[in-house]
């Protein structure tokens, strides 16, 4: 056995936290203990001393080995996924084959050569899944001095195939020439799988849970959200939803613009025009109006922007009267959100700016207690060596910007709130400003616990010709209307089709499916985009029925629900007897599902998948990865249904239980 320098050395530089923690469970007769100051190592950067020294120990005490014994590996493809537990699997076994890969040097090769590679069988032929590692180890073993073991890439996969723990996931494998490891899964797993889906729902992967905080949308107090406002918004819900599903303790919060010198102009606008407006105050609609009434003002009238800062003073000293306009304008604001927020289905906590400018003071003076500030030109900055521009955390005439506010809020996430995980999402452009704004919470140490922070860029929403999306007259699209006139299209649309005799909905169906399919064709178009990329808004490509559309998909996921309503209610004339798969037991499930039929098992493979998909989305937060799921879960089952007869086959009850666990996940 390696020595615990060696071997700390080792997994300290690769930073394999799970290899370690798996490889704990794999080495024989408890010697993998000596692995477990490790652990801390990772969670707690306890000195590489003190662990040397506690491997010494657990060496000395450890018995002697000779052999490697199976490694254990607990395998729920429900909750895990095919592809995460077939990792986990070949994973372990690569770990039981080749102990020697896990005592050498760190490099990219070892690297990618211990982590198990699981795709997709390139030809369902050979196979369902494949694993790619056997070449990997090979190159890594030629670096390896002392090894005298098989190294050709088939020989290696046999090794690797030979160490796999006993599981109930693979039914066989087979080697190709060049090393490929072919898998084919256990029909009684996608059996048993299909069944629990529709008995018990579709179960989140298991991970573990944390505390997290995601701070997106975000407009501004005074003015309406517009078109910009639109990615944040679905970006930030569907992330909120996603991490929920997995059990996180999610915060939902809407950081709006509610502060700042803008409402000094706007108060001294609102002055002039209702002197009353503290003992009478106006019914206000236009904010937009306002706005830029005020700022034409504010622009071209010295005396209107002297006391327009003035104001700026006197709000934030708690001046009476400019805090009632204040409030006014922000309760005004707060309906026209919600308009928005209502259509879209997204809810948020609002916890705007102004709520952190009493925690400022003391955020910055324990910046300067830490070094972490300096004066320049009567500013109060932070520049970190490797800033190109610093934050500016005091303005020159005693003022706070967005970067103070950041800053406290940062401290305030991190201690306060005592979150695990921060995610802020906003347009591309302020990346470089978060990122300093984490630099500098890590320099302070706010971030003991290891904290993740994380920030979400995105790209513009583009006409056609590919500038900024606008309206025709050149002004900012109202998010509002542009939602509103996706659900007008879409009401024309199923209107002409009623009269084409294709549908036969009512007048007030039609008004119910316009405003779901419209507005949720927006939603669909924008999250399955790359969310750092720019795209190109398109009313008609986003409510074209066929393609990768939401009208797409709410099509589909229809077709499932009528053939699951018509399975229910049987057919006397056929003498077929209803089958809700709803109804049924587990046990009942089980025993009566099949996967035989090609398109059978790859419906059954995808619906598999959605606890790597959900893993993968989370992790990497990434959304359209699971837009680009539920798009080829649709595809497997129009393949499904276009292949297979349901209703009027012998094999109806299996293929309804099929169709209700399409349904689930679609669902979900």
């Amino acid at each position: 056995m390696p020595s615990g320098d060696d071997m700390a050395k080792t997994f300290l530089s690769l930073a394999l936290y799970p290899s370690i923690k798996l490889a704990i469970d794999l080495l024989p007769n408890g010697s993998g203990e000596c692995l477990r100051p490790l652990i801390a190592v990772a969670e707690s950067k306890v000195s590489l001393d003190k662990v040397n020294a506690k491997l010494k120990a657990l060496e000395a005490a450890a018995p002697a080995s000779t052999s490697v014994a199976p490694p254990q590996v607990v395998v729920d493809v429900r909750s895990d996924g095919v592809v995460n537990s077939l990792k986990n699997l070949f994973t372990a076994a690569i770990a039981t084959a080749l102990p020697i890969l896990f005592q050498q040097p760190p490099s990219d090769d070892l690297t990618t050569a211990v982590e198990a590679v699981i795709t997709r069988c390139g030809n369902p032929a050979h196979g369902d899944f494949q694993c790619n590692n056997s070449m990997k180890c090979t190159k890594a073993l030629k670096s390896v001095s002392g090894y005298s073991g098989p190294k050709a890439p088939k020989d290696i996969a046999a090794l690797i195939v030979a160490a796999l723990p006993e599981n109930s996931l693979i039914a066989k494998t087979s080697i190709a020439p060049n090393g490929f490891i072919n898998i084919e899964v256990a029909t009684a797993v996608l059996v048993e799988s299909m069944a629990d889906v529709v008995a018990s729902g579709v179960k989140p992967p298991s991970v573990d849970r944390l505390k997290v905080l995601v701070d997106f949308s975000s407009p501004n107090i005074a003015k309406e959200m517009h078109v910009g406002h639109l990615r944040s918004t679905i970006i930030g819900d569907s992330i909120c939803r996603m991490l929920e599903f997995c059990g996180h303790d999610v915060m939902r919060i809407n950081h709006v613009g509610d502060w700042g010198t803008q409402f000094g102009m706007l108060i001294t606008y609102l002055q002039e025009e209702y002197p009353d407006i503290v003992s009478n105050p106006p019914n206000i609609s236009d904010l937009t109006a306002i706005y830029k009434a005020a700022k034409n003002r504010f622009d071209a009238d010295e005396d209107f922007k002297t006391t327009s800062r003035n104001n700026v003073v006197k709000l934030q000293s708690g001046d009476t009267a400019c805090r009632t306009i204040w409030n006014l304008l922000c309760d005004i604001s707060r309906r026209e959100f919600q308009r928005v927020y209502d259509a879209l289905g997204v809810t948020l906590t609002e916890v705007g700016e102004s709520f952190y400018n009493p925690m400022i003071p003391p955020a910055l003076e324990e910046l300067t207690q830490l070094g972490l500030t300096e004066m320049e030109e009567k500013m109060l900055i932070s520049k970190l060596p490797h800033f190109d521009i610093p934050l500016i955390l005091r303005k020159s005439d005693g003022g706070y910007g967005y970067d103070s506010t950041d800053m406290a809020a940062i401290k305030y996430r991190l201690h306060d709130l005592d979150r695990d995980w921060l995610v802020y999402i906003t347009d591309a452009g302020q990346a470089g400003h978060f990122h300093k704004v984490f630099d500098v919470a890590r320099a302070a140490k706010w971030t003991q616990k290891e904290q993740r922070l994380d920030h979400i860029g995105f790209g513009v929403v583009c006409s056609e010709d590919g500038k900024r999306f606008k309206s025709r007259s050149g002004d900012t699209v109202r998010l509002i209307d542009l939602l509103n006139e996706a659900r007008d299209r879409m009401a024309s649309s199923l209107e002409e089709r009623v009269k084409e005799g294709k549908t036969d909905l009512t007048p007030e169906q039609i008004v119910e499916a316009s405003t779901v399919i419209g507005y949720g064709a927006v939603k669909y178009f924008d999250l399955k985009q790359n969310c750092i990329t720019n795209y190109i808004f398109s009313y008609d490509k986003m409510l074209d029925t066929r393609g990768d559309t939401a009208v797409y998909l709410m099509f589909a996921y229809a077709r499932v629900a009528s053939i699951l309503r018509k399975g229910k209610e049987g057919d006397a004339e056929k003498n077929r007897v209803g089958f809700d798969p709803t109804q049924q037991s587990l046990e009942s499930l089980m025993a009566t599902v099949r996967c035989d039929h090609p398109s059978e098992r790859q419906l059954a493979f995808e619906l598999l998948q959605f606890g790597d998909v959900i893993r993968s989305a989370v992790k990497d937060l990434m959304p359209n990865r699971l837009c680009d799921y539920l798009k080829e879960t649709s595809v497997k089952f129009t393949e499904f249904v276009t292949n297979c007869h349901v209703l009027n086959s012998e094999e109806c009850h299996s293929r309804l239980i099929l169709c209700e666990a399409t349904r689930r996940v679609m669902e979900q």
